[in-house]
Order: C-alpha cells, then sequence, then structure tokens
C-alpha cells in the first residue's frame, strides 16, 4: 500500500473528454482496436471511460463492467499471494519451488542451486517463457489443456542454459509453475486462491478465471491485430501467468487498495510487495517489485504491468508518488500500454500511428516460396502462411495478422509499424527473412 500521506507528487491524469479523444483517434482514426475501456482513479475522482463496440456485430459500447482478458497482469495477482502468504509464514521466499510439488518431480538445479519461489517471482529461475512439450499446440490458443502433469514432465527432463537468478528471462512458465506451487501450498486451486486472499476481501466479484453466468453475458468478443474474432485463452495449470478475467471496476478497486482509498486486510502485504528490487533486466530505467515493475522517467516512479492474450491487450498502472492509477482494457490483439503510461506521464509518448503504405498487386503465386516457418530462437517462432490468395503471419504468443505486398519481397502489417523483407534461395524459396519492428531489425532464419 502507498503512504498517501507522503504523496509527493502531483496527478497529471488527463480530463475525461482527452481520455475519451485517445480512445476515439486508437479505434475510429488508427483502427487498432475494436472496444476500449480506460479507467482512472487519484484522490479527488474515479472515473471510467469506453469507446468503440464489443464487435463487428454487436453495436454496444463497452463499460466499466465489460469482462476482458487480463493475460500477464494476472502476474501480479500470483506476486501479492506470495508476498501475502510469506508474510503469513506458510511459504518463505527462498523455499525452494519442489518443497511444494510432488516428491517424484525433478525440478532442474544448476551449480548445487534450487529454483525457489523468488527466483520464478523475479523472472529468474532459468526457465524459458514457454514449455515445448504443449501438445497439440494450438497458436489460437496456445495453453489449453495443459496439464500439471506435462508440466511435471518438464521440468524433470529440462536441463537449464545458466545459472539460478543471473539474468532475466520473462517465463509464463514460470509464473504458472508460482502459482500452481503456492495453490499446492494452500491445498487448493488457483483460482480459489486468488478469490479467498484478493477478490473476496476486496470486493472484485467480477476477477475470476471460469466466468460465471453474469460475466459471461458481459464478456467483450476478442480480435486479432486484423480485426478478426479470435477464441478466447484457456491458461490449464499455468493460469498464475495469464487466467484471469476481470473489469475496469475491479482493476480500480485493486489500485484502490494500493493507495488506500480501500481498506482491506490486505495493506501490509500490498506495501511489501512495492519494496523495489534490482534484479539483471536490460532497460538501466526499469526496476521492479515484488509486485509490480517500474519505470522511472521525466522524474517520475510509474509502477506498471501489462498485458496480452490473443484477442485482448491490457495495462494496469500508477504513479507511485502522486497515488493516480490508470487501467486501459481492449478486446483486439494490438500494443495499448502506450497510453495508460501516457496518461500518467505525458511526456512518455504514444506509440506513433503506422506509415501510410501502399499495397500494390503481386504475383500470388510467389505466396509459395515465403510459406514456412522461421524462427529466431527456441522460444519464438514466425510462422507464414497463405489462405484465399492472402499472406499471414503469425508471431509465437501472438494473433495471426494479415500481410500486405508493397513489393515482390517486401509486406507490411497495417496494425503496427512492422515490416516483413523475403530473402530468397537460388530456388526461390526464401531462406530467412527480415523483420522490422518500430525501427529495429532481425534476420530470422527458415527451419521448415
Amino acid at each position: 500500500m502507498i503512504d498517501t500521506n507522503n504523496v509527493t507528487g502531483s496527478s497529471s491524469i488527463p480530463g475525461d473528454d482527452i481520455i475519451r479523444g485517445m480512445l476515439i483517434d486508437r479505434i475510429d482514426v488508427r483502427h487498432q482496436a475494436v472496444g476500449m475501456v480506460a479507467g482512472v482513479v487519484d484522490s479527488s475522482r474515479r472515473s471510467i471511460v469506453s469507446w468503440g463496440k464489443l464487435a463487428e456485430n454487436d453495436p454496444r459500447i463497452p463499460d466499466a463492467d465489460t469482462v476482458f482478458e487480463i493475460g500477464s497482469i494476472t502476474k501480479v495477482f500470483t506476486r501479492l499471494l506470495l508476498v501475502d502468504m510469506a508474510r503469513h509464514g506458510e511459504v518463505a521466499y527462498d523455499d525452494p519451488v519442489a518443497r511444494y510439488l510432488p516428491p517424484t518431480v525433478r525440478v532442474p538445479e544448476r551449480n548445487g542451486r534450487s529454483i525457489t519461489l523468488f527466483d520464478l517471482a523475479m523472472h529468474t529461475s532459468g526457465l524459458p517463457r514457454v514449455p515445448d512439450n504443449i501438445n497439440p499446440f494450438n497458436p489460437e490458443n496456445p495453453y489449453a489443456n495443459y496439464t500439471a502433469e506435462e508440466l511435471y514432465q518438464f521440468l524433470s527432463g529440462y536441463e537449464l542454459p545458466r545459472d539460478i537468478g543471473s539474468e532475466h528471462e520473462y517465463s509464463n512458465l514460470g509464473f504458472g509453475l508460482l502459482g500452481h506451487a503456492l495453490a499446492r501450498r494452500a491445498d487448493t486451486d488457483y483460482e480459489s486462491l486468488v478469490r479467498s486472499r484478493i477478490c473476496d476481501p476486496l470486493g472484485m466479484n467480477d476477477t475470476r478465471i471460469t466466468l460465471t453466468p453474469s460475466m459471461k453475458a458481459r464478456l467483450a468478443p476478442g480480435h486479432d491485430a486484423s480485426s478478426a474474432p479470435i477464441d478466447n485463452w484457456d491458461f490449464g495449470v499455468l493460469a498464475g501467468g495469464g487466467g484471469l478475467r476481470s473489469t475496469a471496476n475491479d482493476l480500480l478497486t485493486f489500485l484502490s487498495a494500493y493507495f488506500g482509498f480501500v481498506r482491506s486486510p490486505l495493506e501490509a502485504s500490498m506495501a511489501a510487495a512495492n519494496v523495489k528490487i534490482q534484479p539483471p533486466v536490460e532497460q538501466a530505467n526499469i526496476q521492479t517489485s515484488l509486485g509490480w515493475g517500474i519505470l522511472t522517467n521525466h522524474g517520475k516512479e510509474i509502477a506498471y504491468h501489462t498485458g496480452g492474450t490473443g484477442g485482448y491487450r491490457s495495462i494496469a498502472a500508477f504513479d507511485i508518488n502522486a497515488a493516480a492509477g490508470v487501467v486501459v482494457l481492449s478486446n483486439m490483439g494490438t500494443d495499448i500500454h502506450d497510453i495508460g503510461l501516457h496518461f500518467l506521464d505525458p511526456e512518455t509518448p504514444l506509440i506513433r500511428p503506422p506509415i501510410e503504405r501502399i499495397v500494390v498487386p503481386v504475383d500470388t503465386g510467389l505466396f509459395d516460396f515465403y510459406v514456412g516457418t522461421y524462427q529466431l530462437d527456441p522460444e519464438f517462432a514466425l510462422v507464414i502462411s497463405q489462405e484465399n490468395n492472402r499472406l499471414f503471419a503469425k508471431m509465437t504468443g501472438m494473433a495471426k495478422c494479415e500481410i500486405f505486398p508493397e513489393s515482390e519481397r517486401d509486406f507490411f502489417f497495417k496494425v503496427r509499424d512492422m515490416q516483413i523483407t523475403f530473402v530468397p534461395g537460388q530456388d526461390g524459396y526464401a531462406t530467412e527473412l527480415i523483420c522490422s519492428d518500430y525501427g529495429y531489425s532481425a534476420h530470422i532464419k527458415r527451419i521448415g
């Protein structure tokens, strides 16, 4: 919890009309969202602004109680569970995660060091982003039906590539394992643990994994980055890494509890979760805590977490020194985190819209030479496919998007500033592609 008696900054959150204008720009001008809800809270106001529609065939405007998948914002809840259980002596941060798994599971070790609960919470366990034994793998719902037995099988056969605690590597697998271990310690399932320790005390009745009939009726359908409907995601045993669904109202209540605007038995745990820690990370201006990432820019400290599933994007964030928070939810798989950060810090720029590019007619027979799987590393692949003389790109953990030709080899995304150039071999079949994303380029080899 933030000590609001020691608030040193002032809230820079814009008014509702300005917020609405940003949503209109993102939905009606850029066409990078279908429906959006933005919520803000500080010491003087709690307000929710929405725009757009639930779906192409459903013109209803989403509202404060519309349900969205919140993806990795779930990790904030999982970390808070760890802090709360540690405060009550039920676990310790340095407990090996193996302690809370069946004795038949061999959790990987390295140089005599065991993976602890803290390592999992800090993304420093050495475990990969996703397990490699999700079978069958469905890119439209990648974690569906992944079981505890499959998780145990993966752990027992995995060899860590580096020392535990030596590097930061974002891991949905690690957080799923953390949530699973905490639930086993509490002799319950992850969803029941979140409800009993966090949601019920705060009155967050619309934050769940399993949708109630009422939540199902209020669920905003997900859309991929080309606005096509897409299935909801299910996380199975890895629910602690991204399985929650919620509303703007509930998430504002959650942030309000961090400020002490909502009193709860979680106050001490929320205060402990805000203590800053400096793990090895790439960006010098980003720290973390046992709750949030902490971005330091322009004299502000912004605690935040983003979320993304195939058809949804979200951000929850707050200014630590001004006790002001924001939530932005969208039912389309395109980035919106910039809006939330911009609300709290006007000097943080909005993502520029994609450069206007011209689609040119090309021989669609060339698409046969480009279709295939391109792999950057063991955990990131880009699959190129074609349907009805149209070319599509599907990146690991993201929705499939159509790409459009501006030459025979150069293609672009309409939903973001990303381009793909295919590099052909002597036989005409692409051997690699060059992916350029907001000014950064990577050569990605074709593997199949």
